[in-house]
């Protein structure tokens, strides 16, 4: 519920307002004490039912959409590995994977919060959040192998078959098995439209803007982590060829 104050005169006919509000929690209600302009440059539409938890969109679907580049990269680098078996290719497949399993993780924590406050319980078996589950569960057994393997060469080439096999469920699990089955998930079956960010009128132009900056700057972060952690990678290499080199000069 919003409580205005009287509009002061040249204000009767804007469409929209800039507000100084505060949240009265005795009454559950928002208080504005003083309308600041109107026809504000940018304003956030308000969305019936959601409110400001709608905002966690800035940050959950473009976690969500990471995961899916990543393990995307990880098996391009698989491929790479199978073709011309260079570890260097091994190791970018990994830390693309590690990467990618570290923004599901982001985008399962941040849709439990949304889903905490929008339908009473954190986690409810919604077939998007089963669906996620269950990559969860993949792309940790990825590492399980990896680590159950020490022969390099031999590492590499399972993880990169599992990597390309992992990555040929992420379609179905992200894009359509959510949306064939009926859930609360906004975009499932028996929802009224696609979801805020495919319908159309789902989304303003700012929100966009906002939506689109977030996730390039997620692009940027994975290019960077995966950036720092090959050259510890080449560091880690060169190290050990040294050593290796120094005890054949001992003996």
């Amino acid at each position: 519920m919003f409580v205005l104050p009287e509009k002061p005169a040249g204000f009767s006919e804007a469409e929209g307002y800039l507000l100084d509000a505060r949240y009265d929690k005795e009454n559950h209600r928002v208080v504005a004490a003083e309308i600041l302009g109107d026809y504000p440059g940018w304003s956030f539409p308000y969305i019936p039912g959601l409110g400001e938890r709608a905002k966690i969109i800035f940050f959950h679907v473009p976690m969500s959409w990471m995961t899916v580049i990543a393990f995307l990269v990880s098996m391009w680098f698989g491929i790479k590995y199978l073709r011309k078996k260079n570890l260097i290719d091994d190791a970018k497949s990994a830390y693309a994977a590690g990467l990618g399993l570290l923004f599901c993780i982001l985008a399962t924590v941040t849709g439990s919060v949304w889903a905490q406050f929008n339908w009473g319980t954190f986690w409810n078996w919604d077939p998007r959040e089963t669906s996620i589950f269950v990559l969860l569960l993949i792309y940790g057994a990825y590492f399980t192998l990896r680590s159950a393997i020490e022969v390099d060469e031999k590492r590499a080439r399972l993880s990169a078959v599992y990597s390309i096999l992992a990555f040929v469920t992420v379609p179905f699990f992200i894009f359509i098995m959510p949306r064939i089955l009926p859930g609360l998930h906004p975009g499932s079956a028996d929802d009224v439209n696609a979801g805020p960010v495919v319908s159309s009128g789902g989304m303003d132009a700012g929100m966009r803007v906002i939506l689109y900056s977030m996730l390039l700057g997620c692009i940027v972060l994975f290019g960077w982590l995966m950036s720092i952690q090959m050259r510890v990678f080449r560091i880690t290499q060169k190290q050990e060829a040294d050593d290796i080199a120094a005890a054949e000069a001992i003996s």
